[in-house]
Formats: C-alpha cells, sequence, structure tokens
C-alpha cells in the first residue's frame, strides 16, 4: 500500500508553489490564473472554496475574503507533469479585481502605433464598489 502523502505527487517549485487555472465548471471560460502552496491546496480541500497563495500578500488569500465573490469548487485536476492544477469552480460574481468577469480580457491588437494591449471584455463593477 503506498502511503505518500497526496500533496507529495505535486511538483511544487522552489518557492513550494504551483500555478493554478481557474474556469467556470458551467462555461469553461478561463477566469484567472493564481498560485497555491500546500496548506492552501489542503484549505482549499476542507473548505470546498478556492484558496490560494497570494504572492503580493505574501498570505493564504481565500478568493472573496474582501469582495465576496468566491469560487466553490466543483473539480480539481492535476497536469500529467504534476506542475499544475485546474480547478473547476461556480463562480459567485466576478473573479477579476478590475470588475471583469475574467483576467484575461486583454487582447493584442495592431494600431497605428504598433501592436498594443487592449481591453475586450467590459467592467462589470467599478472595482472602487467592491472593494471599500
Amino acid at each position: 500500500m503506498n502511503t505518500r502523502n497526496w500533496l507529495d505527487s505535486i511538483q511544487w517549485n522552489d518557492q513550494g508553489l504551483i500555478p493554478v487555472i481557474t474556469q467556470d465548471a458551467t462555461t469553461l471560460k478561463v477566469l484567472m490564473l493564481a498560485w497555491i502552496n500546500r496548506a492552501a491546496l489542503e484549505k482549499t480541500m476542507q473548505c470546498g472554496e478556492a484558496v490560494y497563495w497570494s504572492r503580493s500578500r505574501n498570505r493564504l488569500w481565500h478568493k472573496g475574503e474582501e469582495s465576496g465573490h468566491t469560487q466553490k469548487i466543483v473539480d480539481i485536476r492535476l497536469d500529467c507533469d504534476s506542475d499544475a492544477l485546474l480547478f473547476l469552480v461556480e463562480q459567485t460574481g466576478l473573479a477579476c479585481h478590475t470588475g471583469r468577469l475574467s483576467c484575461f480580457y486583454q487582447q493584442p491588437q495592431h494600431t497605428a502605433e504598433g501592436t498594443q494591449w487592449v481591453a475586450v471584455d467590459p467592467v462589470i463593477k467599478n472595482p472602487s464598489e467592491i472593494y471599500k
């Protein structure tokens, strides 16, 4: 019998992190990419909502702790190289702190000034109304 901890199967990077792609479980729209450590993944499994490692805050980040825009876990998958995770979630509210549904809202477009990143998805709610 293999008694190896399931967390030991993950190929954590040098900082003890692994990237997580988060998708809406119904639409499969990619909502965001974040980072997670062992403690955050354990907490995610315990509470059934996405908990990430915030590199900017240097602490665990329960998605929606300030905004109320939580992510209920539907499924978690580990990729073939064991170095990336996929969360399928039921998103409550918006995923992006910019007030958009997804963090992937910019697209390269050719302009007279050259190729630039352009926001192609609308702001649904002003961030100042979300984060008070």
